[in-house]
Order: C-alpha cells, then sequence, then structure tokens
C-alpha cells in the first residue's frame, strides 16, 4: 500500500507540474488540481497536508535533481572553467525541459502561498551561486581565469543571468527558450 501511496503522491506532483507549464499563469486550486486527477480534494488532502506541502515536494524534486547533476559534473569534469560552464548551461536546460519547474525556480507559482516556499527557493538560489562560485574559485587557482577574479561576484553575475533567462522565458510562455543565447553569451560572462 505504501508504494501505491508513493506513486499517487507523484502523480499529484507530475499533474501540479503539469498545471504549471499552462503559458496564462493562474493560481492554481486544490479544486482545480483534483478535477485534473478526477479525485476529490479529500483524497489530495490524504496525501499531501496541505497544497503548500505539494509545492515542497516540487522544490524537493528540483534540488534533487539539480544538485544530483551538480555532483556528476564535478565529479567528471576536472576543469573549474568547464565546471562552471556545464553547470550553468545544464540550469537553463533544466529550466527548458521543465517549463511547470521553471515556475517554481523564479517564485512565480509561489506567489500568495506560504512564504517558506519563497524562502526556500531563495536558499535553493543561494545554493546555486555558492556552487558557481566554489567552481570559479578552482578555475582560478588552475590558472584558466585571472586569479584577482572577484569569484563573489561572477558567480553572482551568473546566477542573475540564469534567473533572468528563466524569467524571460516562463513570461514569455515559454516560448523564449533559456539556451537560445548561451553559446555567445557563456563566454562572455566567463570572461
Amino acid at each position: 500500500m505504501a508504494t501505491r501511496s508513493g506513486e499517487r503522491k507523484n502523480q499529484i506532483l507530475q499533474v501540479l507540474a503539469q498545471m504549471l507549464q499552462a503559458p496564462k499563469s493562474e493560481k492554481i486550486t486544490t479544486a482545480a488540481l483534483a478535477a485534473k486527477l478526477d479525485v476529490s480534494e479529500a483524497a489530495l488532502y490524504r496525501h499531501f497536508a496541505s497544497k503548500a506541502q505539494m509545492y515542497e515536494g516540487l522544490i524537493g524534486f528540483v534540488e534533487e535533481t539539480v544538485f544530483g547533476l551538480i555532483n556528476k559534473i564535478s565529479a567528471e569534469q576536472e576543469s573549474g572553467l568547464k565546471q562552471t560552464h556545464a553547470i550553468a548551461a545544464m540550469l537553463l536546460s533544466f529550466a527548458e525541459k521543465n517549463p511547470g519547474m521553471t515556475r517554481v525556480l523564479i517564485g512565480d507559482a509561489l506567489v500568495n502561498e506560504d512564504g517558506r516556499l519563497q524562502a526556500r527557493i531563495n536558499q535553493l538560489h543561494d545554493r546555486l551561486e555558492a556552487t558557481l562560485k566554489q567552481s570559479l574559485r578552482l578555475a582560478a587557482t588552475q590558472g584558466e581565469i585571472d586569479q584577482d577574479a572577484d569569484a563573489t561576484a561572477q558567480a553572482n553575475l551568473m546566477l542573475a543571468y540564469i534567473i533572468g533567462r528563466w524569467h524571460q522565458y516562463a513570461k514569455s510562455g515559454f516560448k523564449r527558450l533559456p539556451t537560445e543565447l548561451w553559446q555567445k553569451q557563456g563566454p562572455m560572462l566567463l570572461g
């Protein structure tokens, strides 16, 4: 039975993520989510104590996926500069492949929801920035970038760029792809 419950939880999160992919962002209600799943709202609450807990499930998925990929990149790529480039490209690609999650990453889907959700997204952004900074520091020690470069400022600039591309993607109704200019802009950001 536990497996069935886990499967239902995943199904609920998948449908919620699909609903977030709608180009016209509307507030998602538990009633609308229940209707899409063809279940009662009470059935949703058997798996999640609140709608906030559903969003926490999506954020958990993003964290697990993104940091799993970052760990893989870090393990496979010895060059700090190539790590930085690959991590940024992965973050842009992740958003492109997961439009609903992009709305979560930029906090758009969390407006009017529990404030702790936005705090958790902010924390995720801080972790991403720290990861970029770590790769940039590695690149500096390897002589791939200027040793006097400010890794903190550069990591912040890169994250601001990535979040900006995510915003353009979401606000364009998922038409302006986050990766569309990366091949030209990435080298500019990495100097």
